[in-house]
């Protein structure tokens, strides 16, 4: 046996199980990081303009009385917004858009209006970047990037639910009418989401809008008449590629708040499912305690873990749905917790208790969104909620069991 006699007492504290397990676990993650699940992410001006815009707000009067608190409960912004006429209400989204665009309750098609507005001030200001000399050459291309991503935010044909430029940047947008939608499915995304990679032209697929404008059209396949929408949820700050931040919680932890918030401000539905992606599912794990009675199904694929032990830990009533393709790295992470560093079991495993679907067509880590995989199919059935003809995985064939 080696001989370290100079490291001391605390020598023998590192060669704990536990500690030697948690080293491991960081290992483990790095090495993903290295081999796919990290991106280098551009710095920007640490300004909040939404925070700024709200502070406003809270000081100003309409029509001489004071304004609701701008992260009221929907049912109170709900109630101030329908004494307003139209006019009223466009005229408070064109001077506050920023706040507006993003209060839980307001009209829909008053915060796609909003958010246009606070869309086309912020690439204002990214144009200007692109030749601001202060910044290196590589700081006004990633400006460049920006402000052609939100020019595309801006087409008159998209609707944007929630925009906040500061840092880098978060955003929702929905397919489908979500004012008379009776069955509404968020994608929740996983690491490095943020406004530059809302959405891609190369690999859209594996970004939130390519997943949910594909999920949208794989529901109205699955059920024509259904009255479906899909919203593409990257409103939380996602980890930063695989490190520190995307193996532990804290991140999904606040990403969960806010998920919370998006499920009871949405207009009265009859079910609502989340389907959950790789850090996603993290987020979903730990706002399941939590998520109002409408929200029916989750479902999680590539999943790091959910933060807990089994479906029951996650405390809610909702349906738990997993799948796992069998070339998705993501089964090389060592599914505990030790620490706080990792996310708990695996949601594939019979153990967990979760229906485990097939994703039967799917490759890799990105590939459940595909158009003709299984996987993108038993989404759309869950969505659209035909559970008796989803595909079950193998390993779980009794996945429809105890639907009534």
């Amino acid at each position: 046996m080696n001989s370290f006699s100079g490291f001391g007492p605390s020598y023998g504290f590192l060669q704990s199980t536990a500690w030697r397990a948690a080293l491991a676990l960081v290992v483990v993650f790095v090495m993903l990081a290295l081999t796919g699940w990290t991106a280098i992410r551009g710095t920007k001006e640490d300004a909040n303009p939404l925070a700024t815009a709200r502070s406003a707000w809270q000081h100003a009067t309409f029509h001489g009385r004071p304004l609701p608190d701008p992260t009221a409960a929907p049912a109170t912004v709900r109630a101030f917004f329908a004494k307003l006429d139209r006019p009223d209400q466009r005229r408070l989204a064109s001077r506050y858009p920023l706040v507006v665009g993003n209060m839980g309750g307001a009209p829909v098609q008053l915060r796609y209006r909003a958010n246009r507005t606070a869309i086309d001030q912020a690439r204002r200001i990214e144009k200007k970047r692109m030749v601001d000399r202060r910044l290196t050459p590589v700081g006004r291309q990633t400006a460049g990037r920006l402000m052609h991503r939100l020019e595309s935010m801006m087409s008159p044909a998209r609707q944007i639910l929630a925009f906040d430029p500061a840092g880098d940047g978060r955003a929702a947008e929905v397919f489908g009418n979500l004012a008379t939608a009776r069955r509404v499915s968020v994608v929740v995304p996983g690491v490095d989401t943020n406004l530059s990679t809302f959405e891609r032209t190369a690999k859209a697929l594996t970004a939130p809008v390519g997943m949910a404008q594909s999920l949208y059209k794989a529901e109205r396949t699955a059920r024509p008449s259904a009255r479906t929408a899909v919203i593409a949820w990257a409103d939380y700050t996602s980890p930063g590629g695989l490190g520190v931040e995307a193996a532990t919680g804290q991140l999904a932890e606040a990403g969960a708040v806010r998920l919370r918030a998006l499920t009871e401000s949405l207009p009265s539905t009859d079910s609502v499912s989340l389907f959950c992606h790789s850090y996603g599912s993290v987020v979903c794990g730990v706002a399941a305690r939590q998520l109002p009675s409408n929200v029916e199904n989750i479902a999680v694929a590539g999943s790091p873990g959910m933060r807990a032990d089994n479906r029951s830990a996650l405390g809610t009533h909702a349906r738990v749905w997993a799948m796992r393709d069998a070339d998705d790295w993501i089964q090389d992470v060592p599914y505990m917790e030790v620490g706080g560093l990792g996310h708990g079991a695996d949601p594939v495993e019979p153990s967990f208790g979760s229906r485990v679907l097939s994703a039967q067509g799917a490759q890799g880590h990105t590939g459940y969104f595909a158009p003709g995989t299984q996987s993108l199919r038993n989404f759309a059935l869950v969505g659209v909620g035909a559970l008796d003809s989803v595909d079950c995985a193998s390993s779980d064939p009794n996945c429809r069991a105890d639907l009534a």
